[in-house]
């Protein structure tokens, strides 16, 4: 396990008075049940949810989530009550309790966030099987509980299997931020913290794109339970973090994000076909990464959809044109240095968590930085990049619906009868074949 803590003189100086911990597990597969479940209880703490109890009531906060590639654990807590806090923690790492009631109660809160969140495990689903992108990334009851059972699988057995094969030490990062000294806090650290297994195991990698010719030029029409127009397009990309000093992604995003006078956004909003624009790297791992353009459309821009991917087109295809400049690279890495000296003071325990990430992902070094200031310019690396932005790499979702408010002031049981039956009438629409896609970079 890896270690970072911010010097006490800056602690000091920040006049803080609570403590703030995470710890980032990486792991081999694409789990959602097992993270939660650390919470309930463990060996030395066997009341349920005593944890979490402890650190209400001593002015504190905790969470985790789940990323591509790793699950990150925090809290944060009153000063005087850091140390015990930091060994309930530290319990969950070492002998956690996964009882059988806790293990159903958490399948069924892991089914309920998927009926919210179900439309992102779609773009999955358009991908390689045989892809660990491709997994069903949260799980819901089908897959956790009756699957299992038919296939004469225990799920918390399975669960505990996970946990003994990926929680190891060496796959673990920590970040403490506390205002007592270094030595203390090394000190704290080592004592609760030693007991935790270091297996010696590694992460898989599965290197290439999750994505195919069968998966690319498609439009996929999603009706969500939201009222709203929104297109996303998506090409998959060289991922960012193997040039994060020569940042390409964030040079197209600016460009193509841009909003002034002769942007696409600028143009877009003119004709009253859009109210935002965003671009960038969307999700990301250390094998691939997508860049994503997500646009907010009105109802006159829905009518024009394909008017509006042509206009993205034509300015990617300006953008080749012009080639790439070094006086707005040079004008844009200014830009992130000034945000990066001159940004506003984060919480400890979001700044704890964001320490976390970047040693999963970063040079020792740049820890404390991560991606925020490119710094090498490097035309062949952006080119590449935009180069991948083609209509023969791409595919477009389009998530309308007009008349969605009405439907929700229903009552919760046909609401949700609703949701799922608007979430799962999803059409995989063959519309930009190749022979469109050249149509619409001739529009605008």
């Amino acid at each position: 396990m890896e270690l970072a803590v911010e010097p006490a003189e800056m602690l000091q100086a920040r006049k803080l008075f609570n403590g703030s911990v995470a710890v980032l597990v990486k792991w081999k597969d694409f789990p959602d049940c097992d993270k939660h479940m650390l919470f309930y209880a463990s060996e030395k703490y066997p009341l349920e949810d005593s944890y979490s109890k402890y650190i209400t009531e001593h002015g504190g906060s905790t969470n985790a989530f789940t990323a591509t590639e790793h699950t990150n654990y925090y809290f944060d807590v009153n000063a005087d009550c850091f140390e015990e806090a930091l060994d309930r923690f530290a319990q969950f790492f070492i002998k956690p309790l996964m009882s059988a009631d806790a293990t159903t109660r958490e399948i069924k809160a892991v089914d309920s966030v998927y009926l919210q969140h179900n439309c992102v495990q779609l773009q999955r689903h358009l991908s390689l099987e045989s892809h660990p992108y491709h997994k069903f990334s949260t799980g819901n009851w089908d897959t956790l509980e009756v699957r299992p059972k038919a296939k004469g699988l225990d799920t918390r057995h399975e669960l505990i299997k996970f946990y003994e094969e990926n929680y190891s030490a060496n796959l673990m990062h920590l970040v403490v931020y506390a205002k007592e000294n270094l030595d203390k806090i090394q000190g704290l650290v080592e004592e609760n913290f030693k007991d935790i297994k270091n297996t010696d195991h590694s992460c898989s990698r599965f290197s290439g794109q999750p994505c195919t010719s069968e998966h690319l030029q498609i439009l996929v029409k999603v009706v969500p339970i939201k009222e709203g127009h929104r297109l996303r397009i998506v090409w998959p990309v060289t991922p960012e973090l193997l040039h994060y000093k020569e940042g390409p992604c964030g040079y197209l995003g600016h460009l193509i994000g841009h909003e002034g006078e002769g942007s696409l956004f600028y143009i877009l909003k003119t004709l009253g076909w859009a109210t935002s624009l965003s671009a960038g790297e969307g999700e990301w791992s250390l094998e691939f990464s997508f860049f994503k353009v997500a646009i907010d459309l009105t109802d006159a821009g829905q009518e024009h959809m394909q008017d509006i991917i042509g206009l993205l087109f034509k300015y990617i295809g300006l953008l080749r044109q012009s080639g790439v400049c070094k006086w707005i690279f040079d004008e844009l890495a200014a830009i992130c240095e000034t945000k990066f000296h001159y940004q506003d003071k984060i919480r400890p325990i979001d700044y704890a968590v964001d320490i976390t990430t970047n040693m999963q992902i970063y040079p020792p070094k740049d820890w404390l930085v991560g991606s925020s200031l490119p710094s090498n310019f490097s035309p062949s690396i952006i080119q590449t990049v935009l180069d991948e932005l083609s209509s023969s790499n791409v595919r477009a979702a389009d998530r309308t619906n007009c008349d969605g408010e009405r439907r929700r002031r229903e009552d919760g049981q046909i609401r949700n009868r609703v949701r799922l039956t608007k979430i799962g009438a999803v059409c995989r629409d063959m519309v930009l074949r190749r022979s469109d896609l050249r149509r619409t970079t001739a529009l605008g």
